[in-house]
């Protein structure tokens, strides 16, 4: 008699939350090779053995202006996945990261009696902390990457459990930099910068012009530096050659690199990174960075207000105190951002205790997160045993 499948829906929006679900699919079968994943996701939880619905890239949108332009087709989306999920019960829902898209969908089918893991907190310590009775309605129990989050759902009566953050498990605590330039043939002598302008389109479009503006800022500086450029796709990378093109800066000693961003981080001396979870691999990677970011200038005006406290970057956030600088929307100006970047990495002082609060950062997010996670969900599949 062939037996019975464990059917996990699951839903990743974007290249971070891949990451952590390809990770997770491969702790739980490990432990349950029953199980099969149906849902959204990356092309590593395709690789894995997900069977994918719609792909993630969907829904890797970031802004109020940019989720209205794209609202109609990702309510669409949505509609479409509750309705197959109710048409066809998955065991347990686990909805990775995106809450504005996932909570629905969560409440919906933990109303219908579907248990719903929510992997990864919402920033409600950061803004929008009325999400906290959203969140009790719709989430079973929730998975958090940072330890100062379970106490937000204790107080509110939600399992929570936390498991430290994936990239804490993956990278080195003491990277080799020298190892690193050798593989890329980069002198030691040589100042080198990482430059991330994100991984969305819409991110690239708005930083690259000033990330090449900073550059040439720099090179009056250090005229042999080298900038390591790493993007995520043709379509990033099409959109940085083009603004090299238009700022004339087709000679300059920028590489641009498919992927491979850590390399480029161990590789460098600083790095001018976008707000999001590449900060935090900075950190992990005990690299002094400036952080960056613009959004739209009406999604700024609507966002900004909400937040609740000053920091943006995550090595800020998880440190309470301003540990790197940030300079955001109106302050990211080529001439800010060269300047921070020198002060920073020209200060010998200044780096060797960046790389002590990286460190004692890394020893306190390395969790063994996806065999953790795993251990979270296994009790709420059938067969758990108490």
């Amino acid at each position: 008699m062939t037996q019975k499948k464990t059917v996990i829906g699951i839903v990743a929006g974007e290249a971070s939350g891949d990451l952590l679900g390809s990770r997770l699919m491969t702790a739980l079968k490990e432990v349950r090779p029953d199980v099969q994943f149906i849902g959204i996701g990356g092309a590593r939880m395709k690789s894995v053995g997900m069977e994918l619905l719609f792909p993630a890239e969907k829904l890797s949108v970031n802004g109020y202006i940019e989720v209205l332009r794209h609202y109609r087709e990702i309510v669409g989306i949505r509609r479409k996945l509750r309705d197959h999920f109710l048409a066809n019960r998955p065991d347990l829902f686990i909805a990775i990261d995106a809450p504005d898209f996932n909570l629905d969908l969560e409440l919906a089918l933990k109303q219908r009696g579907i248990p719903t893991i929510h992997y990864v907190s919402p920033s409600l310590w950061a803004w929008r902390g009325e999400r906290i009775h959203k969140i009790k309605r719709a989430v079973s129990h929730m998975l958090a990457l940072f330890p100062h989050e379970p106490v937000i759902y204790q107080q509110a009566d939600v399992p929570v459990d936390y498991v430290g953050h994936p990239l804490a498990d993956m990278l080195p605590e003491q990277p080799n930099r020298a190892e690193m330039r050798e593989t890329m043939r980069i002198p030691l002598h040589v100042r080198v910068f990482a430059f991330l302008p994100g991984s969305r389109q819409s991110e690239v479009k708005r930083l690259a012009h000033t990330y090449i503006e900073t550059a040439k800022l720099i090179l009056k500086k250090f005229p042999d530096a080298r900038f390591l450029v790493p993007l995520v796709s043709r379509e990033t990378r099409s959109i940085f050659e083009q603004a090299l093109y238009d700022c004339d800066a087709q000679e300059m000693s920028i590489s641009l690199l498919f992927g491979h961003a850590q390399d480029a981080m161990i590789a460098a001396d600083g790095v001018l990174v976008a707000s999001g979870t590449a900060t935090l691999e900075a950190a992990l990677l005990k690299r002094p960075m400036v952080i960056t970011y613009r959004l739209n200038a009406l999604s700024w005006r609507l966002m900004r207000p909400k937040g609740y406290q000053p920091y943006f970057g995550l090595p800020n956030i998880l440190c309470e105190r301003f540990v790197v600088p940030e300079l955001m929307q109106d302050d990211a100006t080529p001439e800010n951002l060269a300047q921070a970047l020198l002060n920073l990495v020209n200060d010998k002082n200044a780096v060797a205790e960046l790389e002590q609060i990286f460190t004692d950062l890394h020893r306190k997010l390395r969790q063994d997160n996806a065999q953790k996670a795993a251990a979270a969900i296994l009790p709420y599949l059938p067969g758990a045993t108490a």
